[in-house]
């Protein structure tokens, strides 16, 4: 739980210093629409915070550092006078490591120590995701042009950032596939092999049509990199 609370927190913080882009992408969300007070913001984010922290350190000093490490991101990816969000590379390796690197990391020191093999594919499946943060940004070009925002799209357009996506994420899933292969676990190399051939039409479509299947892709397509993350974890207990 402590994972999708602090999940929880730190999409609330990054709204709160989105209102007034959000008033141009998506002036019905809760925020710029006027529906949640700045009082009921706070005590949301003050809520998800404590209750974030207490789990973390219910689940050990290891996890309540990655929880810390999570929420300082947090706060440099949406807060000024730093809010690195404005830079899309930056912005999204900081999104990238907290969703997938801090997370994974935090899940194995909830059960055991980690090891180099976990920390590895953390690291894999973080770059892959740096990838996957960009087909968000489809979204919100308008007003990320108007706000001064350098997300992906806004820098590249929407062809070439559909070409960094699927590019960042195969490699990051071609690397998984390759330690596996190397560590002598075939059977967790053939399965994500399947996963990623599965995700080819779907990346596909969106190659051709990446504004209009942006949405779609990132239901369908990203849900099987997140089931071969899955199977990684699975694989990595025979490495114990």
């Amino acid at each position: 739980m402590a994972g999708p609370i602090l999940c929880g927190f730190s999409q609330v913080l990054n709204d709160y210093f989105d209102r007034g882009i959000d008033a141009i992408n998506e002036p019905h969300r809760l925020i710029p629409s006027g529906l949640v007070s700045t009082k009921q913001i706070f005590v949301t984010l003050a809520a998800l915070l404590l209750v974030g922290l207490l789990l973390g350190i219910y689940l050990g000093p290891g996890v309540i550092l990655m929880v810390s490490l999570g929420i300082v991101l947090a706060l440099i990816y949406s807060a000024p006078p730093m809010r690195a969000k404005r830079n899309g590379w930056i912005g999204n390796t900081l999104v990238a490591l907290s969703y997938e690197g801090l997370a994974w990391m935090a899940g194995h020191l909830a059960f055991a120590s980690l090891t180099p093999a976990s920390i590895l594919i953390a690291l894999l499946y973080s770059l892959g995701a740096h990838g996957i943060m960009s087909i968000n940004d489809y979204k919100g070009m308008a007003g990320d042009k108007a706000a001064g925002i350098r997300s992906i799209p806004v820098l590249y357009g929407p062809q070439k950032t559909a070409w960094i996506v699927v590019v960042t994420m195969n490699l990051a899933q071609i690397g998984v596939i390759v330690a596996f292969l190397y560590w002598g676990v075939w059977i967790t190399a053939l399965i994500i092999s399947g996963i990623l051939l599965a995700q080819l039409p779907q990346q596909q479509k969106f190659l051709q049509q990446p504004v209009e299947n942006h949405i779609k892709f990132s239901a369908i397509g990203v849900s099987f990199y997140v089931w071969g993350m899955m199977v990684a974890a699975i694989g990595l207990r025979a490495l114990l």
